[in-house]
């Protein structure tokens, strides 16, 4: 997590209304908060999150409001008051309107009570003598349009001129001057939009439905039954790099094998909530947020190449002495223009005539189409029903879902890998995994045209990675397996146990207890001691391996050997509100599913027949000799 705020970054705005706003803060352009102003995006940029920031008054000639930041001595002025102010008496009872007096009826207005039988006047209230705020709502709205002093004076005016002030109690004053704050004052505070600030901005402003209803408690749950940490480095990464050969010309990429490693901290999940799910275990994993020295190293080292660029341009405008002697320097073509070619490069020459395109020579590494480029520890490996996955989420984290490439520097591009069901059960049906390009040489490679090459590349680069994907899935050997989904758990459960390596933990969510109860029993004692005495016919003789893959019967819809220690659970958070003599929870609260959690553990069956050593001696018999003893 950034602890200031970056260029492009998602933040989310609390505004003293109690509503929060998710932007996107690009550089040099400007935010608008409605009634309350604003401001340039460049003015909070590069600053700490957890600010609360004052919109001043605009200034003559400027279209914006600048900012003010509020020292927490000004924010919390009123709770760390010694109380030396004169407060009024605590028996005094507030006016029923009195805590909105923007709503304030008119005043001389008579109501009656009548009775509904006889029709007569029971009582008569004059409203003029309620009334409490002297200001109209004319004055108000002439007050809030001026908009001096951030809003704090429309505030102080309209506590003056409440004659009824001196009656409230003290914590009805509180509630009426914060009431009014709220309304009126111009600050909003910065707050890093987290795993946490997403899940409660979907539930509250946006569709619940679209993240299943997962409250953050559940998120959390999923998350330590799952055992889900940072699982370490890969160790393909600290091996130096090796040139090869290719077509007998030095290529100088990276050779990487098409192996699997035993490394531990590779999660199996299936997401179906658009991504939070993915996203709150890559925030547990240390790999959903980009490094922010990989960001100031690029942008300083932009700076450097366009200061580079600037001082050069400026150095060949400069009159040069005529005693000086300029060294001539060999220029390259390069779409009919010529640009100097500095005496530290090496002109490339073409080894084959039948070349006509040539390699630029740049610095930076060619990978080959081969080439892997996911980790082999610390990885997320999605399951997804669709031909492309639905990870919207991703992007309020700066990785692009769609097309990972364009998000080089980001962690999770190296580290989550996708794949469909098709895919993983029936790879040989899938256009991808089968259809691998042409082969072609390199000479064959560099007499094509630029889009031809590019879209054999491509075609490559995606097939070789989808077949690494498929492979590596096929083979297990995960670490844990987390499911937010709405597809029937038994099913999933079928598939994915067997790809989990031993003592894997098992953390599915549901919106309803009435799918997990139908998994939890497949995993019950009874089932499993039945398994144990009377294993289905089909199965006998066979190997643990193709145990594990069964696809079950009517009695047995899995194999019940395989899970160990299922149960459901669930849990909620309840607020309550804390003042003196008036603690409880709070009457009201957002509704929907409940959600539960069944959490198990995957187990390794032991071949063969297991047999008990040692003596057997029944507790009833060694009571009877103590008795008679």
């Amino acid at each position: 997590m950034h602890s200031l705020v970056q260029p492009n970054s998602w933040v989310v705005l609390k505004l003293p209304s109690g509503n929060l706003r998710v932007l996107q803060v690009a550089p040099n352009t400007t935010i608008s908060l409605g009634k309350y102003g604003s401001f340039p995006t460049n003015l909070i940029i590069q600053r700490p999150y957890h600010l609360t920031y004052e919109l001043e008054d605009k200034l003559p000639g400027e279209k914006f409001n600048r900012l003010r930041i509020v020292p927490p001595a000004e924010l919390y002025a009123d709770v760390l008051s010694d109380g030396a102010s004169a407060l009024p008496s605590e028996d005094a009872t507030p006016a029923p309107d009195a805590e909105d007096a923007d709503n304030a009826t008119p005043t001389g207005v008579e109501y009656s009570l009548v009775d509904s039988d006889s029709g007569a006047v029971v009582a008569t209230t004059d409203r003029a003598e309620i009334a409490r705020q002297t200001l109209t709502l004319a004055e108000i709205e002439a007050l809030k349009k001026d908009g001096t002093n951030a809003g704090r004076e429309i505030i102080a005016k309209l506590m003056l001129s409440h004659t009824a002030i001196d009656k409230k109690t003290e914590y009805s004053l509180a509630k009426y001057k914060l009431l009014k704050t709220r309304k009126y004052i111009r600050r909003f505070s910065i707050v890093p939009l987290d795993v946490p600030m997403l899940d409660y901005w979907t539930l509250e402003d946006k569709d619940p439905g679209k993240i299943l209803d997962m409250r953050d408690e559940m998120i959390a749950l999923l998350g330590c039954w799952a055992n889900v940490h940072f699982g370490g480095t890969d160790p393909c990464e600290a091996q130096p790099t090796e040139k090869i050969e290719q077509g007998g010309e030095d290529t100088n990429m990276e050779e990487q094998e098409l192996v699997q490693t035993s490394a531990p901290g590779r999660w199996l999940v299936i997401d179906d909530v658009s991504g939070l799910l993915v996203a709150a275990m890559a925030e547990r994993m240390g790999i959903l947020y980009p490094p922010e020295t990989d960001g100031l190293n690029q942008e300083r080292k932009g700076h450097k190449r366009s200061s580079s660029r600037q001082g050069d341009s400026s150095a060949g405008q400069q009159a040069v002495p005529k005693d000086q002697e300029v060294p001539t320097e060999p220029t390259v073509q390069h779409n009919d223009k010529t640009e100097p070619k500095n005496e530290s490069e090496e002109v490339p020459q073409p080894k084959s005539p039948q070349a006509t395109h040539k390699r630029p020579a740049d610095h930076e590494k060619h990978r080959r189409d081969d080439a892997i480029p996911y980790a082999h520890a610390n990885t997320i490996t999605h399951i997804h029903p669709n031909a492309q996955p639905s990870l919207s989420f991703l992007r309020y984290y700066d990785f692009d879902f769609v097309n990972p490439s364009h998000t080089p520097h980001h962690p999770l591009t190296k580290h989550l890998m996708t794949l469909s069901w098709l895919q993983l059960l029936e790879p040989e049906l899938d256009s991808t995994y089968n259809s691998a390009p042409q082969e072609a040489t390199a000479e064959e490679i560099y007499s094509w045209k630029t889009n031809r090459r590019s879209a054999y590349h491509r075609k490559r680069k995606r097939w070789v990675r989808t077949r690494y994907i498929v492979d590596t899935t096929r083979k297990g050997e995960f670490s844990g397996l987390v499911v937010a989904s709405t597809m029937d758990p038994v099913s999933v459960m079928r598939h994915a146990v067997p790809l989990l390596a031993g003592g894997a933990p098992i953390a599915i969510y549901s919106q309803s207890i009435e799918a997990l109860t139908e998994l939890a029993d497949c995993y019950s004692l009874g089932r499993r001691a039945a398994w144990a005495t009377n294993m289905p016919e089909e199965l006998v003789g066979k190997s643990v391996e193709e145990q594990e893959r069964w696809a079950g019967n009517d009695d047995f819809p899995l194999n019940p050997s395989l899970v160990l220690g299922a149960s459901i659970q669930t849990s909620r958070v309840r607020k309550w509100q804390v003042l003196p003599g008036r603690t409880h929870p709070l009457m009201t609260s957002k509704g929907g599913p409940e959600g539960y959690i069944f959490t198990a553990w995957r187990v390794k069956p032991a071949e063969g027949k297991v047999e008990a050593r040692g003596k057997l001696r029944s507790r009833k018999r060694k009571a009877g000799e103590q008795g008679a003893a």
